[in-house]
C-alpha cells in the first residue's frame, strides 16, 4: 500500500530535504542502530529497513501497544520503507549485496563476525560498492575482549560510570527508566555517517564506522577520566545536587509540585538569593564560586526549599522569571504535552497513520531554517515495503514469488 506524505513541506514547491538522494540500509535492530537510520531519514535519506521475514525488529513489540501495534515502531520506524529478508540464507546474501550495490550507507547491529559468517562482511560488501559506508553499531566495539559478548545500553550506562555517579548518596547507583546509552550512540551514529560520507566526497571510497555504545556516553559524562587522572577524584553520588555549583536541586511547591533550579552562572545564584530574602549569603567568601557553594548546599538549599515551599508553582515561576533566575517546573509527559514553548517549537507534532490515525510523537531533532526535516509516515507495517522494493532492484513477481516460497523474505 502507498504511504501518504505528512508533516512536511508541500512537495510542488518545498526545497528537497538535505539528505534527499542518500540511500540507507537499516539492517540493525534495539535500539541505536535504527534510531540513527530514523535521524537520517527525518532529513530526507531514503531509508529501507530491513527485517528478518518470521523475526521482526524487536522494538515492534517493546512497550505499550494499541489494537496490537507497537507504538514505539511507530517513532523507531517512521519515514522507513520496511523489507524482509533472511540475510543467512543464500538467495538472501544475493539479494542484500545487490541492495547494497544501491546504496550509500549499510548500518548494523549483528555481534561482530555475523555479517562475515554469512560472507556479508567488508570484503564483500565494498566489492559490490566502493562507496559504501557500512556503519557497525555494538555494544563493546568490533574488537577487545568484550567484544562479543552480548552487549545493551544498560550495560554501557552501567560501565561508563553514569550509573555510578547518579542517586542519592546513600542509596544503589540508580539506571536510566529509558534507553540513554542506545540514545546518545544513536546521535553519534548519525554524526559518524555523515563524517563518512563527507570524507567520501575527498577520497571517492566509503569506509566502516566502527561505533560501540559504551563510548558516547562516557563522553557526554564530562571530564570524568581528566579529573581521575590529574587529581584521583572520583565523582561521587549527590543526588539532585552537583558538585560544581549551588543551589542546584528540586524544591517541592505549596501546592504539592516540584521545580528545579541551576545556578551554574554566578549572576544567577546571586539573583536567587535576593529572590528568596537571603541576600546576606551573596556576601560570604564562600559564595563567589560554585565549588565553594556546592560545599555549603545545605545552607543554600534550605534558604531557596523554604522560600519555594511557601509558595504555590505558578507563583515559583513567575517570580523567578521576573528575576531572571533560571527555574524550571519538574514535568511529565502530561505536562510535556501542554507546555507552551513545546507547542510553540511543535517539538511533539501530529502525524496522520493509517494504522491508528492522528498519531503524537516528537517531531525532528532539529530546525533547518532553508531544509527542514519532516515526518513523512509513521512505522509501517512489516515487511509492507517488500515487493515494491525488491521489483525496483529488477526482481520480477516471479522472483519475488520465489523468495517467498523460499522463506528469503
Amino acid at each position: 500500500m502507498s504511504q501518504p506524505a505528512v508533516n512536511a513541506p508541500d512537495s510542488a514547491t518545498a526545497v528537497p530535504a538535505p539528505l534527499t538522494g542518500l540511500r540507507v540500509l537499516d539492517l540493525a535492530t534495539l535500539f541505536a542502530g535504527p534510531l540513527a537510520a530514523t535521524m537520517l531519514g527525518d532529513f530526507g535519506a531514503e531509508v529501507v529497513k530491513v527485517e528478518h521475514p518470521s523475526r521482526p525488529d524487536p522494538s515492534r513489540g517493546h512497550g505499550p501497544s494499541k489494537d496490537g501495534i507497537g507504538l514505539w515502531w511507530k517513532i523507531l520506524g517512521r519515514n522507513k520503507r520496511t523489507i524482509t529478508l533472511d540475510l543467512s540464507k543464500p538467495a538472501g546474501r544475493t539479494t542484500l549485496l545487490r541492495l547494497a550495490s544501491t546504496a550509500d550507507v549499510v548500518i548494523e547491529n549483528f555481534r561482530p563476525g555475523t555479517l562475515e559468517k554469512w560472507d556479508l562482511g567488508w570484503d564483500e560488501l565494498s566489492a559490490v560498492n566502493p562507496r559504501l559506508v557500512l556503519t557497525r553499531v555494538t555494544g563493546f566495539g568490533q574488537f577487545g575482549p568484550y567484544a562479543r559478548r552480548p552487549g545493551f545500553g544498560t550495560l554501557a550506562e552501567a560501565m561508563s560510570g553514569f550509573a555510578a555517579m547518579t542517586g542519592e548518596p546513600d542509596a544503589p547507583p540508580t539506571l536510566p527508566p529509558f534507553g540513554l546509552a542506545d540514545s546518545i550512540a544513536a546521535l553519534a551514529t548519525s554524526y559518524a555517517v555523515m563524517t563518512a560520507l563527507a570524507a567520501r566526497e575527498h577520497t571517492g571510497e566509503g569506509q566502516v564506522v566502527d561505533m560501540a555504545i559504551i563510548e558516547p556516553i562516557l563522553t557526554v559524562l564530562g571530564p570524568q577520566p581528566t579529573w581521575y587522572d590529574q587529581l584521583g577524584h572520583v565523582q561521587p553520588r549527590t543526588g539532585n545536587r552537583s558538585q560544581n555549583n549551588a543551589p542546584r536541586n528540586t524544591y517541592r511547591t505549596a501546592d504539592g509540585t516540584w521545580v528545579a533550579v541551576s545556578t551554574s552562572a554566578q549572576s544567577v545564584a546571586e539573583r536567587v538569593m535576593r529572590l528568596v530574602g537571603r541576600p546576606e549569603l551573596i556576601d560570604e567568601p564562600w559564595f563567589a564560586s560554585g565549588a565553594d557553594r556546592a560545599r555549603h548546599a545545605d545552607v543554600l538549599d534550605t534558604a531557596v526549599g523554604d522560600w519555594i515551599a511557601r509558595h504555590g508553582r505558578a507563583d515559583v515561576l513567575a517570580a523567578f522569571e521576573k528575576a531572571e533566575a533560571a527555574v524550571a517546573p519538574v514535568q511529565d509527559v502530561r505536562d510535556v504535552m501542554t507546555d507552551p514553548q513545546y507547542q510553540a517549537l511543535d517539538t511533539v507534532t501530529t502525524v496522520d497513520d493509517p494504522e491508528l490515525g492522528p498519531l503524537r510523537m516528537q517531531n525532528v531533532l532539529f530546525r533547518l531554517s532553508a531544509t527542514p526535516g519532516a515526518i513523512r509516515w509513521a512505522g509501517r507495517p512489516h515487511g509492507a515495503d517488500t515487493e515494491e522494493v525488491l521489483t525496483e532492484l529488477g526482481l520480477t513477481p516471479a522472483d519475488v514469488k520465489e523468495l517467498r516460497e523460499e522463506g528469503v523474505v
